[in-house]
């Protein structure tokens, strides 16, 4: 792969960057047709990277179809797919990694120690291999961009970070590997997950600023759901993830909420 992107370099072709986790979907596709439009050579890579699963989550059920990726990926107009070994990733003796101060201590980064020292260790590395001048995220998972961009920043990573909006099923759910992991009855129950931003939205808009009030709000309507199990309802600042105690001013709003043995996540920036 480093070959094949210093070839492209020496041709004078930009290269626009996909990182996925593979078992792709409507969300991850999105992301490549958005990518097609800012490089040359449009690159994704398929890697389910064990250093961001903690001991006990589903690295090794995690959803896997090499075939089926590789076929979805050409629709979209991916010129290359990068899929290696977790044993080419982190070879016998590998002891580097890529630790951010603050950002990772918010939100998923509770429930989820090291899972932020994985994901910018394995886009650092996934950066110096592929050297994209453009790379990809969605924001649904608003979280990884935030500390991807923070962590190109600080190591001087000549790399443009560009996030792309959310990719809904009909019913508002977020799309992500994980639904396929949900029953009839949990799907319908992780619907709330929308339904209460969507409602935080609506009381911003009639002038509730409190984000105490637009939390509690939240939590009541998803707790009111026989399958679900809330780990975090926060409203915060874009940038720095700091807790707010108004919206004043665009906020984020993000949670984790558990559907069955399912951990979903979804946000929403909410605009006065």
């Amino acid at each position: 792969m480093q070959q094949e992107s210093n070839r492209l370099f020496r041709r004078g072709k930009t290269i626009a960057f996909v990182p996925t986790m593979g078992f792709l979907h409507e969300g991850h596709l999105a992301l490549m047709r958005e990518g097609r439009k800012h490089g040359d050579t449009l690159v994704i890579s398929i890697f389910v990277n064990p250093t961001q699963f903690g001991p006990s989550e589903d690295f090794h059920t995690y959803p896997r179809d090499l075939d089926r990726d590789a076929r979805l990926a050409e629709t979209a107009g991916v010129d290359i797919v990068f899929a290696p070994e977790a044993e080419a990733m982190y070879d016998e003796g590998y002891q580097t990694y890529v630790d951010l101060d603050l950002l990772p201590r918010y939100l998923c980064g509770y429930s989820r120690p090291g899972h932020f020292r994985g994901v910018a260790t394995v886009v650092a590395k996934l950066f110096n291999i592929v050297k994209p001048q453009v790379s990809l995220f969605g924001k649904k998972d608003y979280q990884q961009l935030v500390v991807i961009r923070r962590m190109a920043r600080d190591l001087n990573i000549d790399v443009q970070i560009l996030g792309v909006p959310t990719i809904r099923e009909a019913d508002g759910l977020a799309m992500s590997s994980r639904n396929n992991y949900l029953s009839q009855d949990e799907r319908r129950s992780a619907l709330s997950l929308f339904q209460s931003l969507e409602e935080a939205q609506r009381s911003v808009a009639r002038g509730i600023k409190d984000a105490k009030q637009l939390i509690r709000g939240a939590s009541e309507l998803i707790g009111a759901h026989p399958y679900t199990k809330i780990d975090y309802v926060a409203v915060c600042d874009p940038e720095t993830l700091d807790d707010v105690d108004l919206v004043d001013r665009p906020a984020l709003m993000a949670l984790a909420v558990w559907a069955g043995k399912t951990r979903l996540i979804d946000n929403i920036i909410l605009t006065p």
